[in-house]
């Protein structure tokens, strides 16, 4: 990874010069980090979806939970990893009684 000698951001690589993406800053790239790699785009598998009526696949609860809309105790959850590794995943409930939808992030 290069970092921008004008004001710190991460650069990225466009053609054979490092460019920020802040601020535009041209260099060449640092030849002793060696590699880049470069990663993909978002698929659309690995959006989630929240929209009312979108399809919710998942699990129903072992534990009570209460949801906020009608005070109905058992709902559908799945499990999802949003923030980076090292953080806890992100709980995805939909109501089984009005289907209201709400996250739990532990």
């Amino acid at each position: 990874m290069q970092f921008c000698d004008e004001c710190g951001s991460m650069m990225k690589k466009r053609n054979e010069q490092m460019v920020c993406g802040s601020c535009g800053y041209q260099t060449d790239q640092d030849s002793a980090i060696g590699n880049f790699v470069s990663t993909q785009k978002q698929t659309d598998e690995d959006i989630i979806e929240t929209e009312e009526g979108a399809e919710f696949e998942g699990k129903p609860t072992d534990d009570n939970v209460i949801c906020d809309e009608c005070e109905h105790t058992v709902a559908w959850y799945t499990i999802k990893q949003t923030g980076s590794a090292d953080e806890p995943p992100t709980r995805f409930f939909k109501c089984k009684e009005c289907g209201y939808r709400w996250r739990d992030y532990n």
